[in-house]
């Protein structure tokens, strides 16, 4: 009798599928294109521009709640904060939060507000953002805006949470410039 092992077939491996050479070659320049790829996106946000979404009405009639911006992090490195730009800053009481504000006074600067019209250096601001609609008569008397701070004001004077209530803004605080609207489509654009 002969030995069942033997008769048998034995079933041989499945040849080894094998990647073509340009197929592989392929391969690893997708892969090092998507790294690269990955690598300077992180770049430009962690450093550069970083896109947020308004939460809130402050900004109104400039910036919607829900808006998506691009906020350039990088550009006060290179130049000074300038009165009439819109900066996000972390709120003085909370720093796990963030605000956005206009720039109404800068360090040095006189500052006070009359039945709600501005007033900077006995000056009175021209507010071409501040629609009719969001003014208030609210009045603050003046300070001086000390030295490394801003005195911010929402352009939604009526409903914003400003400088008039936590005071003026250390630059530490403030980390960016709104700069370019994304979303909704018909904002797509410059912030001013």
């Amino acid at each position: 009798m002969t030995d069942p092992a033997i008769l048998r077939p034995t079933l041989a491996a499945p040849p080894k599928q094998r990647i073509s050479p340009r197929a592989a070659k392929l391969i690893t320049v997708w892969l090092r294109d998507l790294v690269v790829s990955l690598a300077i996106s992180a770049f430009i946000i962690v450093f550069l521009y970083q896109p947020v979404k308004v939460e809130g009405t402050s900004m109104m009639p400039e910036l919607d709640d829900q808006e998506r911006i691009f906020v350039n992090k990088f550009v006060y490195r290179l130049e000074a904060i300038e009165r009439g730009d819109v900066v996000v800053f972390r709120y003085p009481r909370d720093t796990s939060k963030s605000f956005i504000k206009r720039v109404i006074a800068l360090p040095d600067d006189k500052v006070r507000i009359e039945s709600g019209q501005v007033f900077v250096n006995g000056h009175r601001l021209d507010e071409d953002y501040v629609a009719s609609g969001f003014t208030d008569d609210r009045s603050y008397p003046e300070v001086t805006v000390p030295a490394h701070s801003y005195f911010l004001l929402g352009d939604h004077r009526n409903m914003s949470n400003d400088s008039r209530d936590f005071g003026p803004v250390n630059i530490g605080f403030i980390y960016g410039k709104a700069v370019f609207g994304y979303w909704p489509v018909d904002k797509v654009g410059r912030v001013r």
